[in-house]
């Protein structure tokens, strides 16, 4: 499947702590929203779907690392898929060790009907701080606005904006980048000062509270595409407007 067509979603929680249920209800969470979605295979190392008649059980027995082991639909030509990583606290903001979920999903119109209630779910779920669903072509060009100038001094595409490593973040709660669709808990909203009621008028037409509290917000109609000079200046009137993102803002 061509890059372009799929929708990468990740957010941000707070680690791992002994037999924490947050993998399991993640997962749950996603088949919840997603219409006929069964997470319930795994991937071998030949690349090989798995079938997991106890996959909760397993999800469960996998969660000691700090992470969770992927977890799929078994579908190779329609793939949806989910993990979670350990990121340390020398990687972190705040030098607080946090728990990364990654999924992936088609930019279909299936996928793209539920990638909404799919982030909500996924970043409620883990009890996240903040997290984002993008196109993957425009999500590769945003993670490379992430710099560490020692190791690679040429600066980010189409003069977006420079994000610090999340290591340099001060707060777990402030966002590292922004996203097509973007998830912010109550704590992360309060952060970044969103939302203002005169100032966030158009992003607050494509807003929505979620159970928590939190916000799923859309930053264009369409998914985002960095060719496009309409989505491409949404963009950077969005970093303009929250200068804490990436760890920008002067203090």
């Amino acid at each position: 499947m061509a890059a372009k067509r799929k929708v990468a979603l990740i957010v941000y929680a707070p680690a791992l702590v002994g037999d924490d249920s947050r993998p399991v209800a993640v997962v749950h969470g996603m088949e919840r929203v997603f219409p006929g979605l069964h997470l319930d295979w795994r991937v071998a190392e030949d690349g090989r779907p798995i079938a997991l008649p106890q996959r909760d059980a397993w999800l469960a027995e996998g969660t000691r690392a700090g992470g969770f082991s992927l977890v799929c639909n078994g579908n190779e030509s329609h793939p949806v898929m989910i993990y979670g990583l350990e990121l340390p606290a020398a990687s972190s903001p705040g030098g607080q060790a946090q728990l990364e979920v990654h999924a992936q999903m088609p930019a279909d119109a299936a996928g793209l009907t539920v990638v909404a209630d799919v982030l909500e779910a996924v970043a409620e779920s883990a009890r996240a701080s903040w997290g984002h669903a993008t196109p993957s072509s425009a999500g590769g060009e945003i993670a490379r606005q992430t710099k560490n100038w020692a190791a690679n001094p040429q600066p980010p595409p189409r003069g977006l904006p420079a994000l610090k490593l999340p290591e340099k973040i001060r707060s777990p709660e402030i966002p590292h980048r922004l996203g097509w669709l973007n998830y912010w808990s109550v704590a992360a909203a309060e952060a970044i000062g969103f939302p203002d009621p005169a100032r966030d008028v158009e992003l607050l037409s494509r807003a929505r509270r979620t159970a928590s509290g939190g916000w799923v917000v859309q930053l264009t109609d369409a998914p985002l595409d960095l060719d496009n000079p309409a989505h491409l200046d949404a963009l950077f009137r969005a970093y303009e407007r929250f200068p804490e993102i990436g760890g920008r803002a002067k203090h």
